[in-house]
């Protein structure tokens, strides 16, 4: 008898909350950052770190395939690496301290500047929401012309009562003055002058994350998050796929 979903998900139980031994990992893992160290522990990482992550994200995909079909929620390709890129960087040490997962627009490759979805845990900050952190310039500027263009269509997104509700407003870095080529006074411009545009929900009780019911309050928090990603992708030009 044929399988109802693809073979692959059959490999992920289903979330029974991230186990504290994997945020203890974590802390030790900031305590002891070095090859040799990770080397002789890294079945530990996987087991109580990289699975537990797996699970959720697979949890999450049954969640929401009908309601965000066109991201990407897979198990292995979703989380990021625990290798740290030090090439630009005065840190370095060799490893993330943290485990998180970002869920992009299927067929697009893992990017700062595709819109998207994450989930961050990590002892003492867990974060989840989505958006886009780091748009390139081209993006940023049709954002701001999409807004101007469009204002009621934005303004339905950011400032809907649920919306505020759930998140405050737009969050990340803003410019100091109007960016170039938009006037000063325009009625949206503390919006124009955004550089970073997210939102998401944190906790610093880390014991949130250790409950199956962690699986709900992340789902919950990204369908929120999705009409800002939904707009911002309409914004740049991406096409949406089911």
């Amino acid at each position: 008898m044929a399988l109802s979903v693809p073979l692959e998900e059959e490999f992920y139980p289903p979330f029974k909350g991230f186990p504290k031994s994997g945020l203890d990992f974590l802390k030790r893992l900031k305590r002891n950052n070095t090859r040799e160290w990770f080397h002789r522990h890294k079945e530990e990482y996987e087991e109580n770190v990289r699975f537990p992550m797996q699970c959720l994200i697979a949890s999450l995909r049954e969640q929401l395939r009908e309601e965000i079909p066109e991201l990407d929620f897979n198990p292995k390709r979703s989380i990021f690496r625990i290798y740290r890129d030090v090439r630009f960087s005065k840190n370095k040490t060799p490893y993330k301290t943290h485990i998180a997962a970002s869920f992009e627009l299927k067929g697009k490759k893992k990017s700062y500047d595709t819109p998207g979805l994450y989930v961050h845990i990590e002892p003492g900050a867990i974060f989840v929401g989505g958006g886009m952190y780091m748009p390139a310039g081209e993006q940023l500027k049709a954002i701001r012309n999409s807004i101007v263009a469009q204002p009621e269509e934005f303004l339905a997104v950011v400032e809907s009562r649920h919306f505020t509700t759930q998140f405050g407003g737009i969050q990340g870095e803003r410019l100091q003055k109007a960016p170039l080529g938009f006037p000063k006074d325009h009625p949206l411009i503390e919006y124009l002058k955004h550089k970073q545009w997210y939102v998401g929900k944190e906790w610093e009780n880390e014991r949130i994350c250790f409950s199956p019911s962690f699986t709900k309050t992340v789902s919950v928090v990204l369908r929120d998050t999705m009409p800002l990603v939904r707009w911002l992708m309409s914004a740049i030009g991406y096409a949406r796929r089911a």
